[in-house]
């Protein structure tokens, strides 16, 4: 069951899913007009935060694509993402 409410921090509204008793913070709404609007986009060109994220889902997600993250994963590492935007 999956249920999804809200928090206000610091006059923002920041999203929250509860799913199996775990409750999962949405980091997008956290930082949204924070250091611009390429704040996202600048972490996930740093190869560890693809790292960690293919780590986490590899932990926490029985349906994660290995064969297409490893794609993603290899691109991270020898590519700039903006050549994608």
């Amino acid at each position: 069951m999956t249920s999804k409410s809200q928090i206000e921090v610091e006059n923002k509204l920041i999203s929250i899913v509860k799913q199996d008793e775990q409750d999962y913070i949405c980091l997008t709404d956290m930082i949204r007009d924070e250091e611009g609007s390429d704040h996202i986009r600048n972490w996930m060109r740093n190869r560890n935060t693809v790292e960690f994220i293919g780590l986490w889902e590899t932990l926490n997600n029985p349906n994660f694509k290995h064969v297409e993250f490893d794609t993603f994963r290899k691109h991270s590492i020898y590519f700039s993402f903006s050549r994608y935007d």
